[in-house]
């Protein structure tokens, strides 16, 4: 298959290592490189966009060890640290996120958070996640053909119960995902994406002060002023800077996993079929989040001491990219590992990463994704891609992968 790319790495640099992240051949499948390398030397220096050679980490065993190990770092502030753009320690300064940090810093802010994102918590977000499902294929139904499946349902959805989740008002979406669009676009430069960060912890600070004033704990940016701010235990700032990751990540991975698992779930129709009837949604979600891993640029770490991975031993002050979108097609592993199964059991995949910076948001994606694919495929038997998908835009720049816009009638 082909498709429309934004932009893509090829080649070798001067040393001999290959660019990462490489160009897709397939818009569903990772690069053939990266096949390559895992097969024939799964650890093996790559070169990156700022001409540093970090250790790229392949096989599932090895990323596993790498993120579960801290020896590894997450501090984009650490020398040697491999960041995927310019403009992520520029905007880091300004805007510090616990997921950048190091423990026992990360486990501090992390602590705050658990509570709103367990298990339990997620449960009851379900009737709300529901209704607005069930509102937004309405408005689909009731509206003209084709219709953008992104602007229409992937992205207002997660949008919608994040901003119900913090407490941010939903009519300022469009301010929000375009200065999330900027930061999570790999090609901003310093100045736009600091200004876009600027923009969104003022906006997300002025909240912050509100429940702060009110004492209203209704949300969890007002959970966040009263317990926390109030008392000192962190500042209004840093309280913003918390909301804005949850803001971003909340909305960004989620809606480009919808808009593109329905993709590769309208180009299998037996398989959508098990999810369209109820048979097989769990499996059907974990099976597209290993299969597509929208965070598809690796997750960074730097050592901060020697450590053996995969027969290689990493110096301290070497950067290191564990690779979870090819880990998860890694064949020792999954069986037959580039096939759609939503039947797959077990499915161990790393798509949320692993260790202490597994994403603390992975039960609420789970269930939007339970609601949302089934429920589409339900409202719409007959929906398909009004466009071939060579010409469908994948966001291939973006450090979370996706499609732009997905044109669709039933």
């Amino acid at each position: 298959m082909t498709a429309t790319v934004e932009t893509g790495a090829a080649g070798t640099s001067e040393a001999g290592d290959p660019h990462y992240p490489m160009a897709r051949q397939c818009p569903f499948d990772p690069p053939r490189e990266l096949t390559a390398i895992q097969e024939q030397d799964p650890v093996r220096r790559v070169t990156i966009w700022d001409g540093s050679h970090p250790w790229l980490v392949t096989k599932h065993a090895d990323v596993r060890a790498v993120l579960a190990d801290q020896r590894f770092s997450a501090d984009v502030f650490t020398p040697g640290y491999p960041a995927t753009s310019a403009s992520v320690g520029a905007r880091r300064k300004n805007a510090p996120s616990f997921i950048a940090m190091d423990d026992p810093q990360h486990a501090f802010f992390r602590k705050m958070l658990i509570s709103e994102f367990s298990v339990k918590a997620i449960r009851a977000l379900r009737p709300m996640i529901t209704e607005a499902v069930d509102g937004l294929l309405d408005a689909m139904a009731d509206g003209e053909q084709p219709v953008d499946l992104v602007q229409a349902f992937a992205l207002p959805l997660p949008s919608l119960v994040i901003c119900r989740m913090l407490g941010v008002p939903y009519a300022d979406h469009a301010f929000f995902q375009a200065r999330s669009h900027t930061l999570v676009d790999t090609r901003s430069s310093v100045e736009d994406s600091v200004a876009a960060s600027d923009d969104l912890l003022d906006f997300l600070d002025a909240l912050v002060a509100e429940r702060e004033a009110s004492g209203a704990e209704d949300d969890l940016l007002g959970r966040l002023a009263v317990r926390h701010v109030r008392t000192g235990e962190i500042t209004r700032h840093q309280a913003a800077s918390m909301g804005l990751l949850l803001l971003v990540a909340g909305h960004e991975t989620t809606a480009n996993m919808i808009a593109l698992g329905t993709l590769l779930l309208l180009q299998d129709p037996e398989q959508a079929a098990k999810v369209r009837d109820g048979e097989s949604v769990a499996g059907a979600v974990e099976e597209l989040l290993r299969l597509l891993t929208v965070t598809h640029f690796g997750r960074r770490r730097v050592a901060t001491e020697d450590v053996e991975v995969g027969g290689v031993t990493i110096r301290a002050g070497e950067g290191v990219v564990a690779a979870g979108e090819i880990a998860n097609r890694d064949p020792e592993v999954f069986a037959d590992p580039d096939t759609l199964d939503v039947d797959r059991t077990p499915n161990h995949h790393v798509a949320f990463g692993h260790g202490v910076h597994q994403c603390l948001g992975q039960q609420l994606a789970r269930v939007e994704l339970q609601i949302a694919y089934p429920a589409l495929l339900r409202r719409f038997p007959g929906l398909r891609v009004d466009t071939p998908l060579d010409d469908v835009a994948f966001r291939d720049a973006m450090v979370v992968y996706g499609v732009h816009a997905l044109p669709v009638t039933w």
